[in-house]
């Protein structure tokens, strides 16, 4: 498995970052921010593959291109980066070595706790 940065979602979420579109959660809120297959799905069908790849800060490279086996590491819901969906993220890319990815991630989480959120 080969997983690297997106660097197009980075720039993205640290946008929306910049703009306030956050939501201060806590890490254990994820299971229940996270996006669920069926919004997933319906972004997908509004949005197309390139938005919904924003999402995401990892893209595994040895999955189709129009999967969504394809996108790892998600922060948000679709509309605004949630604390809790970065915080999960930074922890298992970490967990899972993905160094870019988890460095990525805690400069997100910095932003987002810092003075630019």
């Amino acid at each position: 498995m080969t997983v690297e940065l997106n660097e197009k979602a980075l720039q993205h979420a640290k946008s929306l970052v910049r703009k306030g579109q956050t939501t201060k959660d806590e890490r254990d809120d994820w299971s229940e921010h996270a996006p669920t297959a069926d919004e997933q799905n319906a972004y997908l069908d509004k949005h197309g593959w390139d938005e919904y790849g924003l999402w995401f800060l990892g893209i595994d490279t040895e999955k189709g291109e129009e999967t969504k086996g394809r996108y790892e590491f998600p922060y948000g819901d679709f509309r605004r980066v949630h604390r809790c969906g970065v915080i999960s993220a930074e922890s298992r890319a970490a967990q899972y070595d993905h160094d870019d990815i988890a460095k990525a991630l805690a400069e997100l989480h910095e932003l987002i706790d810092g003075e630019h959120a």
